[in-house]
């Protein structure tokens, strides 16, 4: 069974993203293993509470993540 697992800030994403997420994972599967793939395709979206995760030892907020880029 084909399994994808999304980790996102919780509040970031609307139901219809979601559903755009998921639809567009399993079409992905489907395309790589075929047909057979559609009905076991098991996409997971997690909601991460506000500061519950980091990257590179930084505790990442919404308010972070919403900072304009610096590049």
């Amino acid at each position: 069974m084909p399994f994808a697992n999304f980790k996102v800030p919780a509040g970031t994403l609307d139901d219809e993203q979601k559903e755009l997420i998921v639809t567009r994972t399993t079409e992905l599967y489907v395309e790589i293993y075929g047909e057979r793939a559609r009905a076991t395709t098991m996409v997971l979206i997690e909601e991460v509470a506000d500061g519950g995760w980091g990257i590179g030892g930084d505790v990442l907020t919404l308010a972070k993540l919403r900072e304009p880029s610096r590049d």
